[in-house]
C-alpha cells in the first residue's frame, strides 16, 4: 500500500493508473477503522482495479460542542488493517493540505434539501461540512466509484443528491450495514458506550425493526408508531434524538402512499450518539 500526504503526489500516481485504463474506487473515512470500513474496501476491490482510502478527521463537520478533538485517531493500526485488506493507496492529508486557506474562508458546498432534518436538525452545519469535504475529496481522487455505508443513510442520500446536482461523473454505491454479533450497527463511536449500557443499546435496532413490522402488516399511523418506539428506547434508559419514518429518497416525512420508506433513529447514551435505520421496499 502506498501512502500519500499531498494532493499532488496522489494525483500523479492516479493519473498514471488512468492512462493504463485502471478503474478507481474510493472509500472516504475518518479513520479508527473497524470491520464495517473494511467491508467497504472489499466491496470496492470487486469492481475496481485501484482502491483508494482516505483518512481525514474533518473539523468542518463538527460543531463547537462535539468531539473533534476527542475523535479517536488510530493511524498505525488503521494502516495495518488497510494493508491486510488489500488497499492500494491511502490518502492521509493534514488540515493544511485539505484547507490551505483555513476553515473560515473555505468555499462551501451546500445541499439545500435533506440537510436540516434528522441528524441535520441536531447537528447544525454538519452536512455542509460533509458535502464540502466529500466534494474536495472527489475532486482530488476523481474516482469512478465511491462506496458509502447505509448506516449513515442521510449522509448517503445527501451525497447522492450532491453528485446528481453537480453532474459529477461518479457512481455512488451503497454497502449494507455491518453489525456486531447482537445486531448493533458498527461505529467508531461504539467505543464510548459503557459496559453497563452495552447490552441495552440494541433497543434502537429493536425499535426500528418493530416499526418496520407494523408497517408491513398495514399500520401506517407513522406518528403513533414513532411515539411508541421512542417509549421503548426511553424505557431502556436512553434519550431519543429522533425516530422517524421517511420517504427513502427525499427524507420527507413518510406519506401513506409511499412505497419506499426508511425508518431512521438516533439515540443518546451517556457518552455516545448512535444511529441506525431500516428500509422497506414496496411497503
Amino acid at each position: 500500500m502506498k501512502v500519500f500526504h499531498s494532493v499532488r503526489a496522489l494525483r500523479a500516481d492516479l493519473n498514471r493508473d488512468r492512462l493504463k485504463g485502471s478503474r478507481v474506487g474510493f472509500v472516504p473515512t475518518m479513520g479508527n477503522l473497524h470491520d464495517g470500513h473494511l467491508a467497504l474496501l472489499k466491496q470496492a476491490k470487486q469492481t475496481n482495479d485501484i482502491v483508494v482510502c482516505s483518512i481525514f478527521v474533518n473539523a468542518l463537520q463538527f460543531s463547537l460542542n462535539e468531539d473533534w478533538d476527542k475523535y479517536p485517531r488510530t493511524y498505525q493500526s488503521d494502516c495495518e488493517k488497510l494493508r491486510e485488506t488489500g488497499c492500494d493507496y491511502l490518502f492521509h492529508p493534514d488540515d493544511i493540505e485539505m484547507y490551505p486557506n483555513g476553515l473560515d474562508t473555505q468555499s462551501r458546498v451546500i445541499c439545500p434539501t435533506m440537510t436540516d432534518v434528522l441528524c441535520g436538525a441536531s447537528r447544525p452545519g454538519h452536512f455542509e461540512g460533509v458535502t464540502t469535504v466529500v466534494s474536495k475529496l472527489f475532486n482530488i481522487v476523481q474516482p469512478d466509484e465511491a462506496i458509502f455505508g447505509i448506516k449513515d443513510y442521510q449522509q448517503l442520500a445527501v451525497i447522492r443528491r450532491m453528485v446528481e446536482d453537480l453532474c459529477m461523473p461518479i457512481q455512488v454505491t451503497s454497502a449494507p450495514i455491518h453489525r456486531e454479533a447482537d445486531g448493533l450497527a458498527m461505529s467508531s463511536r461504539n467505543r464510548y458506550i459503557t459496559d453497563e449500557e452495552r447490552p441495552k443499546v440494541i433497543v434502537l435496532k429493536d425499535a426500528l425493526d418493530w416499526i418496520a413490522s407494523q408497517i408491513k402488516i398495514g399500520n401506517r399511523n407513522f406518528s403513533e408508531l414513532e411515539k411508541a418506539a421512542a417509549e421503548q428506547v426511553e424505557a431502556a434508559g436512553f434519550n431519543v434524538d429522533y425516530l422517524t419514518c421517511s420517504n427513502s429518497k427525499t427524507l420527507d416525512l413518510a406519506a401513506n402512499d409511499d412505497s419506499e420508506i426508511t425508518i431512521l433513529g438516533a439515540i443518546f447514551t451517556e457518552s455516545a450518539r448512535l444511529i441506525d435505520n431500516v428500509s422497506l421496499s414496496g411497503s
